[in-house]
């Protein structure tokens, strides 16, 4: 069991760089705290203990750092201020003394271990660290609420106790900390629980140098350039939302959501499977409407998808109703109505949802609003054939922005009617495109005007976009559940590299999921 503080390794073997004042097992502190058995030293010159709160007979960890004064000032302050914040995720501080040849933090004891020491087995499953996750976000969350900063947030201050709560411990106070770094490091948390490695982000270890404080923690793999590889990357089986959500919160170009806020989505991808009434297929996301202030994180950009608690409340409470009970007041011409039951006669169930399946696109077409000679229009059918090997290219440009002549190029999509959509998942022909989904509600003529009105009029974001995009396929899935779509709006600005020179890009097929 490692009760080790500062985020840092525990080293038994690196004896204290002081000896006076230093404790024996036997000794009682404060007339109250018997210290029973020496756990382990961290690389900031701490000790820690497991003692016994002889006045309430209960289990304790006591930090110990000699000598104290003014050497421990920022330690005792970081534990007078945690002991005023009470959450199930966070350890649970009991007193702070400095007694000035030393000083000492007694907090709660946790039978269990670090996250460090759980994932140096072998990576956790994407659920598991999905909920280690959520837990160590409510924990900030609830200390963000004071208006705090935890600043210590790293595998070997998240504790997992032998009956599976997780705790956060050991917080810091220093000048250098912000709520942000809190957040990002919930990042580095997933980075290593997904892939056993340490991402180094901008917020690094807190007394770490190379070598010393993260000793057994492998380093991030890179590619030639130096850019984290993606837990997709390093390991199979990561599901897209939880890889892109990671490497958002890694990324100091991105905005990161406040910790309630993080908290809120990453607790609804941990509902347990028997649970579910939303498909927990992938992170929420909202467009703004119109004339509304855009979320932070939208207005970040990259692949930050928007979260609001409003809109994270109403989304679950519609999913909660699809769940028990199809809407009363559903329109679709496909669903049968049920007439409402009379007094005389008993409530007849209610019909089962529509199955989600692929829906028919009833028109294409290619979307090209700066351009006059209108000659790249053909083949917009065969992005819809259901052949991944045919598709509607682009011409070949002598740069990734069109050669400056254009805004961008896209495809329109009519699905007939309105239906509830699910999702849709775009296939290129190549890495790094940018692009993005909106959806709108009118039908331009195929013209460079009505082109132009498309642009204009499709304000409506679905889901994330995608920047330089490291894959061929794009997935939005981020309808909302209590809307009809019909007409649908894939926008690309950025092309990538082409084998022969230049940039273009072939959309090979686009299919849509919904009911």
């Amino acid at each position: 069991m490692t009760q080790v503080g500062e985020g840092q390794d525990a080293d038994e073997s690196a004896p204290p760089v002081m000896t006076f004042g230093a404790p024996t097992a036997g000794e009682i502190l404060a007339e109250r705290y018997e210290l029973v058995e020496h756990i382990n030293n961290d690389s900031a010159g701490r000790l820690v203990w497991r003692g016994v709160d002889v006045v309430l007979r209960r289990p304790v960890a006591v930090v110990l750092r000699y000598p104290g004064g003014d050497s421990a000032t920022e330690m005792l302050q970081a534990a007078v201020a945690a002991s005023r914040v009470i959450h199930p995720n966070l350890v649970g501080v009991y007193d702070a003394i400095d007694e000035d040849e030393r000083a000492y933090v007694v907090r709660e004891w946790v039978d269990g271990r670090s996250l460090r020491e759980m994932v140096a087995d072998e990576p956790l499953d994407p659920a598991r660290a999905t909920a280690i996750g959520a837990a160590v976000a409510s924990a900030l969350a609830a200390v963000h609420a004071t208006g705090m900063v935890h600043g210590n947030v790293h595998p070997g201050t998240v504790m997992i106790s032998d009956d599976g709560r997780v705790v956060l411990a050991d917080a810091r106070t220093d000048g250098d900390d912000s709520q942000e770094n809190d957040v990002r490091a919930v990042g580095g948390l997933l980075y290593f629980a997904l892939t056993g490695h340490w991402p180094h982000t901008e917020a690094p270890l807190r007394g770490a140098t190379a070598g010393h404080g993260r000793a057994g923690i492998a380093d991030a793999v890179r590619d030639a350039d130096g850019a984290l590889a993606a837990p997709r990357q390093v390991r199979a089986g990561v599901p897209a939302y939880l890889d892109d959500l990671t490497m958002d919160l890694l990324d100091t170009e991105i905005a990161p959501p406040s910790s309630d806020v993080l908290s809120a989505e990453l607790a609804r991808l941990d509902v347990p499977a028997e649970d579910q009434f939303l498909d927990n297929s992938g992170p929420l996301r909202f467009a703004a409407e119109a004339g509304e202030e855009p979320s932070p994180l939208a207005a970040a950009g990259g692949r930050k998808v928007a979260i609001g608690i409003a809109g994270l409340l109403a989304v679950a409470l519609v999913g909660l109703l699809i769940g028990i009970s199809t809407l009363g007041d559903d329109k679709d011409p496909q669903t049968n109505p049920v007439a409402a039951p009379s007094s005389s006669a008993p409530a007849q169930a209610d019909p089962p949802a529509a199955a989600v399946g692929p829906l028919r696109i009833e028109d294409v077409r290619i979307i090209d609003p700066d351009s006059t000679k209108r000659d790249e229009l053909d083949d917009a059918d065969k992005i819809i054939d259901s052949d991944k090997d045919k598709g509607w290219r682009t011409d070949n440009y002598p740069n990734d922005k069109y050669g400056n002549l254009k805004r961008g190029m896209g495809v329109w999509l009519d699905l007939g009617s309105p239906h509830t959509v699910k999702s849709v998942q775009v296939t290129l022909s190549a890495t790094g495109a940018t692009a993005a989904l909106y959806a709108g509600t009118t039908n331009p003529p195929s013209s460079s005007s009505g082109d132009k009105q498309v642009l204009r009029d499709y304000k409506t974001r679905i889901g994330q976009p995608f920047e330089e995009h490291d894959g061929t396929t794009m997935a939005f899935d981020g309808f909302n559940a209590d809307q009809k779509y019909q007409y649908l709006f894939f926008w690309v600005t950025q092309l990538p590299a082409d084998d022969d020179g230049g940039y273009r890009l072939g959309v090979q097929e686009i299919t849509v999921q919904g009911s």
